[in-house]
């Protein structure tokens, strides 16, 4: 009898498409509710823990530097985040969220995020499992 146990590439894909393929409506939502592109909104989060450095943010963001350069650029326009000089490295800025820019993100944390469709389908006792299981990979 062949072993029918997928591998975890396998699952994790399963688990992507679940995930990405859903999150279009939500990330328009967010764009809207914040009249910025959802790019705009994922710098921000990244800058949620903590000042970074731009080299940090673009490593965080998953961006190149010139991209992060001109998303970085609009949000200090905006008043979202400020850039100061790094007292550790001068020749380096630290980009940080401003009270605005937290006030931001939180509006855009709000923007309800419903479940795709297909997980309504499952009964209670597949969707407590499965609950269950996502809860282990959480840190």
């Amino acid at each position: 009898m062949p072993d029918d146990t997928p591998t975890t590439d396998e699952v994790w894909r399963q688990l992507n498409h679940v995930v990405v393929d859903t999150r279009d409506a939500w990330k328009r939502a967010v764009a809207e509710r914040t009249g910025m592109p959802f790019s705009r909104f994922r710098v921000l989060r990244r800058l949620l823990p903590g000042a970074l450095s731009a080299k940090q943010l673009a490593v965080a963001a998953g961006m190149d530097a010139p991209a992060t350069t001109v998303v970085v650029n609009d949000l200090e326009e905006r008043g979202l985040v400020t850039r100061e000089i790094d007292p550790n490295n001068r020749r380096s800025k630290l980009i940080s969220l401003t009270r605005a820019g937290e006030e931001v993100l939180a509006e855009a944390l709000a923007t309800p995020y419903p479940a795709p469709a297909e997980l309504a389908t499952l009964d209670p006792s597949d969707l407590r499992t499965l609950h269950a299981l996502l809860r282990k990979l959480e840190h």
